[in-house]
């Protein structure tokens, strides 16, 4: 593939903005179906050699999305669980189209919980916006029915062994997530 298709700030991608008139996007269609690129979703192509990464710029994929969950328990090494798939959280009533590749869950959630404790890190050379480790944890007893009261507890536990841990601003946005009480007694059990 031509070094000129790239955009050199798309890190890997290139995107239906980035083409310039129809010669631009007949190349990009041609490369895809030489094998060259792969097409990620609508207007979205990568370079396999970009795909070989195990993190994707999930900013190119899902415009938006926060990291969460497992996705987020993972990166903080909060859990042992390994993630199958990236779970982003995306605000309620927002459309998503999601491409074949990588695997995404999608949760949407209420404006509250989606713009509580959102930070920017870097994760393997990407920019990503994943939920501060408080706010996983938080996350954790939300979902405790659904994840396993086991992996909650795991979470928890491994959060208090940090020692960057923020205990009263953990409770702070329990409260605001309606989590307080169920963290609370959690809390009381392990310390």
């Amino acid at each position: 593939m031509e070094k000129r298709m790239t955009n050199p700030k798309s890190e890997g991608y290139i995107s239906a903005k980035d083409m310039a008139g129809r010669a631009a996007y007949y190349k990009v269609l041609q490369a895809a179906k030489n094998g060259e690129l792969t097409r990620i979703k609508r207007g979205v192509y990568a370079t396999d050699d970009h795909l070989a990464s195990q993190m994707l710029d999930v900013e190119k994929v899902v415009p938006g999305g926060v990291l969460c969950l497992y996705s987020a328990w993972s990166h903080y090494q909060l859990t042992t669980q390994v993630p199958q798939e990236y779970c982003l959280a995306i605000k309620r009533g927002r459309k998503i189209t999601l491409p074949d590749y990588p695997p995404i869950t999608l949760y949407h959630w209420s404006d509250t919980a989606f713009n509580l404790g959102i930070t920017n890190t870097e994760i393997e050379g990407f920019k990503v916006r994943i939920y501060d480790v408080e706010k996983c944890v938080c996350d954790a007893v939300k979902y405790r029915n659904k994840i396993g009261i086991d992996v909650c507890t795991e979470i928890i536990k491994e959060y208090l062994k940090r020692r960057d841990r923020n205990v009263s601003k953990l409770m702070k946005y329990a409260s605001q997530l309606r989590v307080a009480k169920t963290l609370g007694t959690y809390l009381q059990m392990e310390l």
